[in-house]
């Protein structure tokens, strides 16, 4: 797969060895000189490309995305799907919807994949199903210089999407009458181990497949500690605070610590869960700023697909779509920083939820701030006026390609190319095309609107087309 560079060497340090690297580092004292150093250098500079328009630059086109659950993932899918197919690409396909997921990614789950000597095989361009993250693995498949990014949703909007999504998946979920319930007392309920029960708990740090701190490990083997009487009351972030990050407040709800992974700046773990290990969260944290080129939030969801189009060389039409996966109803609520306009009960619920998972919560305010410290870089006025135009290019193939301009209530959607998979309680919507399209905006409308599974299964069809054997020659017929 080509020689790694020495800006790319960390990412042959798997998630499994993040602990015992940890603390070999730590004894020996060299963890802080090592996240001084050169294991701190970003892989891409944070300043956008100028690209005047008498220079061009190539796009990139060799990309991992890691998919996250329930972070709008589905959408950032989509305009990969679309993209490749367009540009006929290759990508790398589990051989159902996921590889392998909850286990950590294996590169021998990959459809055609054929180890190093292992004979003739193409390159692959893009990977982007639901993986739990292994980087080792990740590049038996993907070359070292391959574009990797991911998304990341504030926990408390994430843990609404979940419960009403994986209700039937998670032990925790199904036992618990209600989220609110739920997060009155968790340990009631979640057991660390039971059959689905990592979509309760830390969802995000599960899927960038990075081990649990050891404190955290040592308490879940005592799911009922003692009560502190003198635990702080959690509190919840200031009500009309702002949409930067900087408004993202940790002494509202968790310790601030200083990590070299930020130059100074805090990331941090709730007052209500002493995990202990902050050093190892920092060590965590930049391990990803190493690995990642882009980590997108979800609620900056469309200036995070400006970044993206700019940081791969694309176009705006590139990362234009529709928003897949979306439950009807569920995709507002907790889905803003802010508490502003939520109710008091609503805001415990947020602060509870951001507690409950807070090592989410730490990955959600780290790669909030490299999103803001990059929008800062590229220019915010720049930034709104490409949101604008983005903005409007969506609102203008809706209202072209779609009946109403709209998402749509699955149970009108009669075409099963269009129809979203259900599952969980909540409906999830799809999209009806508008007839009399030409020939060429039916392809791209129907591109837009095809849903994962289904797109994915198109994908699959045309890299490995099915082969038509003859008939054999027999005298009676061949058992089902």
């Amino acid at each position: 797969m080509g020689s790694l560079s020495p800006a790319r060497t960390l990412r042959l340090w798997g998630p499994r060895s993040l602990g015992v690297a940890l603390g070999v580092f730590m004894t020996i004292g060299f963890v802080l000189q090592l996240l001084g150093g050169p294991f701190h250098r970003r892989l891409q500079p944070l300043a956008p490309s100028l690209r005047p328009a008498f220079l061009s630059c190539p796009p990139r086109q060799r990309l991992v995305f890691l998919k996250t659950h329930k972070s709008g993932s589905s959408s950032v899918l989509s305009l990969l799907h679309r993209y490749g197919d367009r540009h006929g690409l290759r990508f790398a396909l589990p051989a159902r919807y996921q590889f392998g997921y909850p286990r950590l990614f294996q590169a021998s789950r990959v459809k055609g994949y054929r180890p190093q000597g292992g004979g003739t095989q193409l390159p692959f361009d893009i990977l982007c199903h639901h993986m739990r993250f292994n980087l080792k693995e990740v590049l038996q498949v993907m070359p070292s210089d391959s574009f990797f990014f991911s998304i990341v949703r504030d926990p408390a909007a994430l843990a609404r999407s979940a419960f009403s999504y994986y209700k039937s998946t998670s032990s925790a979920f199904r036992k618990s009458p209600s989220l609110a319930a739920f997060l009155a007392n968790p340990r009631a309920f979640y057991r660390p181990g039971a059959h689905g029960d990592h979509y309760a708990r830390n969802l995000l740090w599960f899927d960038f497949g990075l081990p649990i701190p050891p404190e955290m490990r040592a308490m879940s083997r005592n799911l009922h500690p003692p009560r502190d009487p003198n635990a702080p009351e959690l509190q919840v972030l200031p009500s009309g605070a702002g949409p930067r990050a900087q408004a993202l407040n940790p002494n509202a709800l968790i310790h601030p610590v200083s990590t070299v992974a930020d130059h100074g700046s805090q990331i941090s773990s709730p007052a209500s869960f002493d995990i202990g290990s902050s050093s190892f969260i920092q060590w965590s944290l930049a391990w990803l700023d190493s690995v990642f080129d882009l980590v997108m939030v979800a609620e900056y969801f469309d200036e995070s697909l400006v970044l993206l189009a700019d940081a791969l060389c694309w176009g705006l039409d590139d990362v234009v779509g529709f928003m897949h996966n979306a439950q009807a109803g569920r995709e507002q609520g907790l889905s803003t920083v802010s508490n502003s306009g939520l109710t008091a009960e609503d805001q415990q619920l947020t602060a509870r939820a951001r507690a409950w998972n807070n090592l989410d919560w730490a990955l959600y305010v780290h790669f909030n701030r490299s999103l803001w410290a990059r929008i800062e870089k590229y220019g915010q006025r720049r930034l709104q006026t490409a949101v604008a135009e983005l903005r409007a290019r969506r609102e203008a193939l809706a209202k072209h390609c779609l009946v109403g301009g709209e998402a749509s209530d699955p149970k009108y959607i009669t075409d099963r190319r269009f129809r979203p998979f259900q599952f969980g309680s909540a409906k999830v919507l799809g999209y009806i095309l508008r007839s009399g399209l030409s020939p060429q905006d039916q392809e791209e409308c129907e591109r837009l609107a095809t849903p994962e599974l289904q797109y994915k299964d198109k994908l699959d069809a045309k890299q490995f087309p099915p082969t038509i054997s003859p008939p054999l020659k027999t005298s009676r017929p061949l058992s089902p």
